[in-house]
């Protein structure tokens, strides 16, 4: 007598999907606290900041933003940004390339070393930068003497926006690369592309979102940096203020609805920075998701 298989097959009915979940009341309370919070703490604040900038009509806003003052202090924001998202666009796909694809002595070192700023605070930061470089630091004679301002000046701004902007490119892009493994390099090399031709053809088009994405964070940090800036500064107005401390020094001043205009555009940006974060996550979802599709088209493609 032939043997009787019985297959066992799994439960997937709905029932028992359905006792998997949480109750409906649950889910309503869990959205209904989130939406509550993201209004009270989120919504409602960054509502209020164009609220009192245009509270006193278009005038007094446009009046505040062409402020001479407050047209330096964007400015020098503006080239802040310029010097250090480069540099460190530079510094991240360099020091996540070495720590991905290969293993040296040192890396736990390097790796620690850029999650410092994370650890420091800005003002400690902007400190550090002042005990080395201001007239009584360790370098402050021979800067003095070959003229060279560090210290309440841009060098000095630029440093600090370095110093606490340091780790998002390379955090962004570490994950990618270690996922993305190494055998696509190693495939290209094999078959005779150069270093940099494996790098634009093969590494940058596979780590081109999470790079981007590391940038505009970047990029707004640096825009928005507070701490560090204000201690290295010295709140020069039209010379060394950068705009979030133009808008301190206005709200201080008791120029509410000036303050408040300088602050929009810092809300625009953030506003602007979401916007762009949404897009590439949405762009990196579908490629994805394309990806996948096509990998599982071409497994159903019967071979000759």
């Amino acid at each position: 007598m032939a043997g009787i298989v019985t297959r066992v097959r799994p439960r997937t009915d709905a029932r028992s999907q359905r006792g998997s979940e949480e109750p409906a009341w649950v889910r309503g309370s869990l959205i209904a606290a989130g939406g509550l919070f993201a209004a009270v703490f989120l919504v409602l604040p960054l509502a209020n900041v164009f609220w009192q900038a245009f509270s006193k009509g278009w005038f007094v806003y446009i009046q505040a933003i062409r402020h001479p003052d407050s047209w330096a202090a964007i400015r020098l924001t503006l080239v802040v940004a310029a010097i250090t998202v480069p540099f460190n666009t530079v510094f991240g796909i360099s020091a996540a390339w070495c720590i991905a694809k290969f293993e040296f002595r040192g890396k736990a070192l390097l790796t620690t070393l850029i999650d410092l700023p994370f650890s420091v605070s800005p003002v400690v930061a902007g400190l550090m930068f002042a005990v080395l470089f201001g007239l009584q630091g360790y370098w402050g004679d021979w800067f003095q003497a070959r003229d060279i301002k560090v210290i309440f000046a841009t060098p000095g701004i630029v440093l600090a926006t370095i110093f606490v902007t340091f780790p998002f490119v390379a955090r962004e892009l570490i994950p990618v690369m270690k996922a993305g493994g190494s055998d696509q390099e190693q495939a290209a090399l094999t078959l005779g592309a150069s270093g940099w031709q494996t790098f634009f053809r093969v590494t940058l088009p596979n780590i081109k979102w999470g790079l981007l994405y590391g940038i505009i964070l970047c990029n707004a940090r640096a825009m928005g940096e507070y701490g560090a800036v204000s201690v290295v500064s010295g709140h020069i107005g039209g010379r060394t203020d950068t705009l979030p401390l133009r808008i301190d020094k206005l709200y201080v001043g008791y120029q509410g609805a000036a303050a408040f205009a300088c602050a929009s555009l810092l809300a625009l940006l953030a506003l602007v920075t979401l916007a762009i974060k949404s897009y590439l996550e949405w762009r990196a979802d579908a490629a994805h998701a394309q990806g996948q599709s096509d990998v599982s088209e071409s497994d159903k493609t019967p071979n000759p």
